[in-house]
């Protein structure tokens, strides 16, 4: 049986945040490469691809400010209207990395995630697995996103990827989650403002609560904009299933993002495990 892996890209790594609506086409398409690359080398391996939605939905959702759902009263239908066009802004960056990916001959195909999921109080509560399980008997690769979601407490919300990630592999059971971002990995302080932040090589039952509190700190909140929530989630999900990892790394570094698809015990950015923790 061959190896199932989740990859996202990050949307600071295949968009410019500080541009509203603005990819990196040359980085989609590296990126397309080396993963075509890595299929081609390792016939076995099977893929569900994830991204944010950067510079298109995160402009959009801040400026309505849906994260955290919709007040009844004037402004409202203003604010619905926000949520369509935040789903559209997010579509059309989806739209840009599936066309890119079709190009460099990956069977790649896009499961819209608003279109099935339902949230309570910002937590993904549904979502149809079954269209992924079917796309990857096929050889297809599913595609989702960051994405709006209708929500039973707040009216809406936005759903990360990482959410998604997490529901479809209490179904799909994937080996390995691999999450390519613009930095190395989880570091105990903004890497960007700190030349000497220390990176967290692996993350496990030994360390959670000192990387947590490290990361409950502004600098720590500030690398990627959400690192505690993503390290929670991820490690959340390790815990149910102790045989996953989930790798993150750079999406910046050419190659490596094929290096990770190839070799299951790259030593690169961090690991989090359900399982003792190493050395870092």
């Amino acid at each position: 049986m061959g190896e199932l892996v989740f990859l996202k890209l990050g949307g600071s790594v295949i968009t410019d945040k500080n541009r509203a609506a603005t990819a990196r086409e040359d980085v989609i398409c590296r990126t397309a490469q080396e993963i075509s690359r890595a299929l081609k080398a390792r016939p076995d391996l099977s893929l569900v691809l994830g991204h944010g939605s950067g510079s298109f939905g995160h402009f959009a959702a801040n400026r309505y400010g849906l994260r955290y759902g919709i007040r009844e009263g004037p402004q409202s239908q203003d604010n619905w209207r926000g949520y369509a066009e935040t789903a559209a802004a997010a579509a059309r960056l989806n739209r840009l990395v599936t066309d890119i990916f079709l190009a460099e001959g990956l069977p790649v195909f896009t499961l819209q995630p608003s279109a099935s999921a339902l949230c309570r109080g910002g937590k993904l509560t549904a979502m149809k697995t079954h269209p992924a399980a079917e796309a990857l008997s096929h050889g297809l690769i599913p595609v989702v996103y960051g994405d709006v979601a209708f929500d039973e407490v707040w009216g809406c919300t936005i759903i990360s990827t990482e959410q998604i990630f997490a529901w479809l592999a209490c179904a799909l059971r994937p080996n390995r989650i691999i999450l390519a971002s613009i930095v190395e990995g989880v570091y105990d302080s903004d890497p960007f403002q700190n030349p000497r932040a220390r990176l967290f090589r692996e993350i496990g039952p030994d360390n959670i609560a000192q990387v947590e509190q490290t990361l409950s700190g502004s600098h720590g909140v500030d690398v990627t904009g959400g690192m505690l929530t993503k390290v929670r989630e991820m490690y959340t999900l390790v815990q149910s299933q102790p045989s996953l990892s989930v790798h993150l790394i750079s999406g910046q570094r050419e190659g490596l993002i094929e290096r990770a698809l190839l070799d299951q015990t790259l030593d690169e950015g961090t690991v989090i495990r359900w399982g003792k923790r190493g050395p870092g």
